[in-house]
């Protein structure tokens, strides 16, 4: 079992490790990815022989070498309290890193490029607003053909007062 954990920081390692621990086993192989938009005409200004700062006579990086630097850089920020979190617990974690101004594009794409069996994911937002649909996790579900897990980021319980959609269910059931 591969599983992809897609992720941009907002997902909680307590959320995910009572999840993903049993589903990867001790035979399980778990990628940890994030999709980096990257501020390229930034960056390409930075390395333009006009612009010097504090009157260095040292050259700007290479656009290129800055890009991978910038999105090693920033993965490394939104993913690494998970992968410790996952090491933590016995659980090995590769990490990866995809330049991509498209969250969900990158996440199907580097999906199939790893043959996953799963991709697992946080939703941020309740998957019955209307606000949803345009949200990363329903992208993905839409774009993918590998099976998608969606942790929530916070659970929450039916005595939640703010959990109209359970609380609806609940009025529902007990009808």
């Amino acid at each position: 079992m591969h599983v992809l954990i897609a992720t941009a920081g907002a997902l909680p390692p307590n959320s995910v490790l009572p999840i993903i621990e049993p589903i990867v086993g001790s035979m399980g192989t778990v990628t940890v990815m994030s999709a980096i938009g990257v501020p390229r005409s930034f960056l390409e200004e930075l390395a333009t022989e006009e612009w010097r700062p504090f009157a260095s006579e040292e050259r700007p990086p290479e656009t290129e070498a800055a890009v991978a630097k910038y999105v090693e850089e920033r993965g490394r920020r939104l993913i690494d309290p998970l992968l410790s979190a996952l090491e933590a617990h016995g659980v090995a974690a590769q990490p990866v890193f995809v330049e991509d101004d498209d969250p969900a594009r990158a996440i199907v794409e580097t999906g199939a490029q790893l043959e996953a069996d799963l991709i697992a994911m946080g939703s941020t937002r309740p998957l019955f607003d209307e606000d949803a649909w345009q949200s990363v996790s329903v992208k993905v579900m839409q774009q993918t053909k590998i099976p998608l897990l969606l942790i929530p980021s916070v659970a929450r319980s039916l005595e939640d007062p703010g959990n109209s959609v359970l609380e609806s269910a609940a009025e529902d059931s007990n009808s």
